[in-house]
């Protein structure tokens, strides 16, 4: 009498491979790889929800395409087999698990993006308190309909027909308000502001930040300094108040794991604290128009000592420089307008070159 093969048991087979799933997926989602280095106190908080998401993706994935596999080879067609396959009617046990388990997931994913969010100061966006503020950049953009040699897709235009006083505007943005500060203007009501732990304690750096086509102009409130690169100083508190001239651009800087939209007329916020000494990309991750791709600058962290440093030498600059500027009756282009200012804002020749003529 043949005695029945001995086969390992089904359910052993199902436990094993769960628990060769689970700690394959636990590791990858630590060790993917896949993020750029985290150098703000806020970057650990996205990395942790990221990599989370990661081992979940990871587990789906084998379980999903290992069943795929599974199935096409054990359940294929035999040599001369051209018989059905026996009909397959539902099984309501296993379309409630399946359902039940994603809806578990997306449930468990919301609620903890939400508590990243409250952590990195989503639902406390005033948490500096009543701030000083440059009244209404947008209404003070350089370029505006009534100036005819504003031309659109242009960073900055300076219309020759502009006085001394015009011009020094022009070649600064934000000089339009400069000794027009408005107190008491409440703190953007969109963006992240402080972490709970630093409710109530306004930013050690403010910087306004305004996005326009295209480039991004950083100004130093408390000492009027602008600058077309964001430097800021290592463990300190920053805040930035962003703005857009023109149309809506998205304010991203990877390492820091922060993204915010600039949105004309509607003022947002990002607070963060910088760990990591180093020069990082700034992106536009938003299309704002022919030239986005260029839209591009660099946020540089300092030591406290090189930050006060490069902040005094900008302001010696400011002192010495010409309260006025000729231009050439002959430079018509807005590029040519623009080059006799460029060096101060930071902005590159290759930027200036992009402008339409």
């Amino acid at each position: 009498m043949q005695t029945p093969k001995e086969t390992v048991p089904t359910s052993l087979l199902t436990l094993t491979l769960g628990v060769v799933v689970t700690l394959f997926s636990l590791w990858f989602g630590q060790n993917h790889g896949l993020m750029p280095e985290a150098v703000s106190e806020q970057a650990p908080l996205v990395d942790r929800f990221f990599n989370l998401m990661m081992t979940i993706a990871t587990a789906l994935f084998l379980v999903v395409e290992g069943a795929i596999l599974f199935a096409v080879i054990r359940f294929r067609r035999k040599p001369g087999d051209e018989t059905d396959a026996p009909p397959i009617h539902g099984n309501l046990p296993l379309e409630v698990f399946w359902t039940a388990i994603p809806a578990v997931i997306v449930i468990g994913l919301g609620l903890y993006s939400v508590e990243v969010y409250g952590e990195m100061g989503g639902f406390e966006n005033s948490g500096g308190g009543m701030m000083m503020s440059h009244s209404g950049h947008p209404t003070h953009a350089i370029r505006s309909a009534d100036q005819p040699s504003a031309l659109m897709g242009s960073a900055i235009a300076a219309p020759l027909a502009m006085t001394a006083p015009d011009l020094e505007s022009a070649a600064d943005p934000l000089l339009v308000d400069k000794g027009n500060v408005q107190p008491d203007v409440p703190n953007p009501k969109y963006g992240f502001g402080a972490a709970p732990d630093a409710m109530g304690k306004p930013a050690d750096l403010v910087v306004d930040v305004l996005g326009l086509q295209y480039a991004w102009i950083f100004t130093y409130p408390d000492s009027g300094v602008v600058s077309g690169e964001l430097h800021i100083p290592i463990g300190r508190s920053v805040q930035l108040r962003i703005n857009a001239q023109d149309v809506i651009h998205s304010f991203w800087v990877p390492q820091f794991r922060l993204k915010q939209d600039a949105l004309p007329g509607q003022p947002s916020q990002l607070q963060f604290v910088a760990t990591q000494l180093g020069d990082y990309p700034i992106v536009c991750a938003e299309l704002c128009g022919a030239y986005h791709g260029s839209m591009r600058s660099r946020v540089i962290v300092h030591s406290e000592d090189e930050f006060d440093t490069w902040l005094q030498s900008q302001i010696a600059q400011r002192a010495e420089a010409t309260p006025t500027v000729a231009l050439s009756a002959t430079a018509t282009r807005d590029t040519d307008l623009l080059a006799a200012y460029a060096q101060d804002l930071g902005v590159t020749p290759a930027v200036l070159n992009q402008l339409p003529h």
